[in-house]
């Protein structure tokens, strides 16, 4: 059972505090523990039936999350939470970062915290037409519950170190350092394919390109804005929002496979 948590003036956790400064697993504990998740993950979901499953839920987040807290972090996360609300979400709106940790806070006073996941990227990771390694924290996955682990691993530090210290950085030596020892991570960063190279690789179409595309049957041409699931496109229009390059442009979202790249 996890110490209860030892509150410092500034409301971090000393517990915790202490722990992240010198813990340290073995890497041959580390995969064993990592193993013992993953099949554990599958055996309990009824979403997660396979390594490479096609369906997720929010209760497959908290069940990960505390599967992590109790064998890597003794209990002591949700030990510091001390009763304050921990959300998880799915994003499918999130195209670069794999995961995010937020808090909110009134009058000084923290409400909640926030694990989002996106799963976007998850999704449309090994398929196959997929041809090269995808990587998340240094650690090369054979699947998506092996980099949905990874990004839950990284997402946790983030959580960690914010309880414990009040901030949070991950390109910083203190996080990598904790991510190093605890969890053998070797960068803070992944390697999951982003609609940006997905469209490049498969269309041939990147930011900033000029395309042409149809809408109800009447033919456009535009710029490439942003590329998600979808491509923003902006197409000069007087009666349009002003941006800074002086012209008004209308806004489309058009399917990748709609637009042809204009020389």
């Amino acid at each position: 059972m996890a110490a209860v948590g030892a509150r410092t003036t500034d409301g971090t956790d000393s517990h915790l505090r202490s722990f992240l400064e010198t813990a340290a697993v073995a890497p041959e504990e580390i995969v064993f523990l990592r193993r013992r998740i993953y099949d554990e993950a599958l055996r309990s979901s009824p979403c997660l039936d396979a390594g490479n499953f096609t369906s997720i839920q929010t209760a497959d987040l908290r069940r990960l999350f505390d599967l992590y807290d109790g064998l890597f972090f003794r209990g002591l996360l949700r030990a510091a939470l001390d009763g304050t609300p921990l959300a998880f979400r799915l994003s499918s709106r999130m195209t670069r970062a794999g995961g995010k940790t937020t808090w909110y806070t009134r009058d000084r006073r923290r409400l909640r915290y926030e694990i989002c996941v996106a799963t976007a990227l998850l999704f449309q990771c090994f398929t196959k037409q997929d041809h090269r390694a995808i990587t998340v924290v240094g650690l090369t996955c054979r699947d998506r519950l092996e980099a949905l682990q990874g990004v839950m691993e990284h997402e946790a530090i983030h959580l960690a170190e914010i309880l414990a210290w009040g901030r949070t950085n991950c390109a910083a030596k203190r996080f990598q350092s904790v991510a190093s020892r605890l969890l053998g991570h070797q960068t803070h960063t992944h390697t999951l394919i982003t609609p940006t190279e997905r469209a490049l690789a498969a269309y041939g179409i990147r930011q900033g390109d000029r395309v042409r595309f149809e809408y109800d049957g009447q033919r456009y041409t535009g710029l490439v804005r942003r590329i998600t699931r979808r491509a923003t496109v902006l197409v000069r229009d007087q009666r349009g929002d002003a941006y800074a390059d002086g012209h008004r442009y209308a806004t489309f979202y058009v399917p990748l496979g709609q637009l042809q790249r204009v020389a």
